[in-house]
């Protein structure tokens, strides 16, 4: 056992994921693009091992809920009217001397620039966050679409649609989990803050009146889920938004805030949104009784509400919307954050460990076969692989490089929760030897035993 450990730096986690094939720099072989990272064979596992986990709390455990998966090209006009043409723009400034350019509000007290400490700065200028692509054949500027700045539209503008085809009534949510694009002028503390990321959000629509209950269900619904994926509950913080700070659509705000390497800051952010978004999208927006303020919309062709039945009153009413927004590359950063430590161990030598949740971790079972010029031994270490990969436990790695030893330390590295040695005696009386990556310690088990063993440790 360990005598203590010590968390990684940003520094020391950047290099490990790159090392181990989490994460890479997108393009890197032409310099890489800022903002930009690719996952690479263990970090894609990772990634959708957390998809899965948000999906299965989501949809799956619940009655309430409803899956959905929209476009990424965007309308124009969805984003017009949901105000992000008008209002999804940061107020930028460049220094003159080091061409650095940075968020007005960034800037330090003195106003120098925060790279090279000159003052000699441009006035600050708005900088549109959106990405706009050409849309059709012809590139003359006139047809174009946005790469979707947020999951949320998408999710709104097919209400109507989920709700003809479901016959749901409320309460109930769409969730999805999609890519996003912002034109970050400044990303930054690798995959916190990206220019193409993915999120994973959902839509909560209930009846005005009980949207504050439900915003308070789901603040502690979100943080006692980040808990279950392994983040520890004393570097997660609430935070209320002021009125000052809140988005204009917001009645209140919570943001689940985690202590990264590099400070506390935004997990996800759970909103009251209002009956603001469906007003924005909706026509005949007189005859709705909104409660928001929202522009004219001429455009639309529905009615982004529920009808009614005689006996609750008849007419329209546009739900309040209840919104958990979670950035999935943050949620992985903040699980790495967490898992990685320097363990030194009672012996003094030191060992660097991935604690993942058992369902996060990329691979489950590692299985190494003792002496890889023995036939035998490595025919039955591949069978063991065979039958435990067709059991429904998740990946499991064959690993034949290096020796044991370090088979066992590439396998901490990595987060993989138990380690299969195929040695001689196996021959003989059919057990291998398996090691725990948390606790260290081995035992005999037997073949037979295995896959109903991993499934209560791993699935449980």
């Amino acid at each position: 056992m360990s005598q203590n450990n010590c968390q990684l730096s940003m520094g020391d986690i950047v290099s490990v994921c790159k090392r181990r094939g989490f994460i890479f720099q997108s393009s890197d072989i032409y310099g890489g693009l800022q903002g930009l990272y690719d996952y690479g064979p263990l970090g894609v596992e990772l990634k959708n091992n957390l998809k899965a986990a948000w999906w299965k709390s989501m949809v799956h455990e619940r009655d309430d809920i409803e899956g959905l998966d929209s476009s990424i090209i965007t309308h124009r006009l969805a984003l017009k009217h949901s105000g992000h043409e008008d209002t999804f723009s940061d107020p930028m400034v460049d220094c003159r001397d080091c061409k650095c350019r940075m968020r007005a509000d960034h800037l330090l007290v003195d106003g120098k620039c925060d790279r090279c400490g000159s003052k000699n700065l441009t006035e600050s200028r708005q900088f549109n966050l959106m990405f706009r692509a050409n849309f059709g054949p012809l590139e003359d500027g006139a047809d174009f679409v946005y790469l979707r700045p947020e999951t949320a539209q998408g999710i709104f503008m097919n209400f109507k649609n989920v709700l003809d085809a479901t016959s749901r009534r409320l309460p109930f949510g769409i969730a999805q989990i999609g890519k996003a694009f912002r034109n970050e002028v400044t990303p930054r503390n690798f995959i916190f803050r990206m220019r193409e990321f993915e999120q994973m959000e959902m839509e909560f629509f209930v009846e005005p009146g009980s949207d504050e209950i439900w915003h308070d269900k789901w603040v502690e619904e979100r943080r006692k889920w980040w808990e279950k994926q392994g983040l520890s509950s004393n570097r997660l913080h609430l935070f209320r938004q002021s009125p000052e700070e809140l988005a204009h659509y917001a009645k209140a705000t919570v943001d689940i805030l985690y202590e990264f390497p590099h400070g506390q800051e935004e997990l996800e952010g759970i909103a009251n949104r209002t009956d603001f978004d469906l007003g924005s999208h909706s026509k005949n927006q007189e005859d709705l009784l909104l409660r928001s303020k929202v522009c004219p919309n001429a455009d639309s062709t529905a009615k982004l509400c529920i009808q009614r039945e005689p006996r609750d009153g008849g007419g329209c009413l546009v739900p309040y919307v209840i919104e958990p927004s979670a950035g999935l590359d943050r949620g992985i950063l903040a699980i790495l954050s967490e898992g990685f430590s320097r363990e030194v161990l009672e012996n003094g030598n030191e060992r660097l460990v991935l604690k993942l949740k058992p369902h996060l971790a990329p691979f489950k079972v590692a299985v190494a076969p003792l002496a890889k010029n023995n036939e035998a031994i490595v025919n039955l270490a591949k069978s063991i692989v065979k039958n435990l990969s067709s059991s429904g436990l998740g990946r499991i790695k064959y690993e034949d490089t290096g020796n044991i030893g370090k088979a066992y330390r590439r396998h901490d590295e990595i987060g993989t929760p138990f380690c299969i040695t195929v040695d001689f005696d196996t021959i003989d009386n059919h057990s291998v030897t398996l090691r725990d990556r948390d606790t260290m310690q081995q035992q005999r088990i037997n073949i037979d035993e295995l896959a109903a063993f991993l499934r209560n440790k791993l699935l449980s």
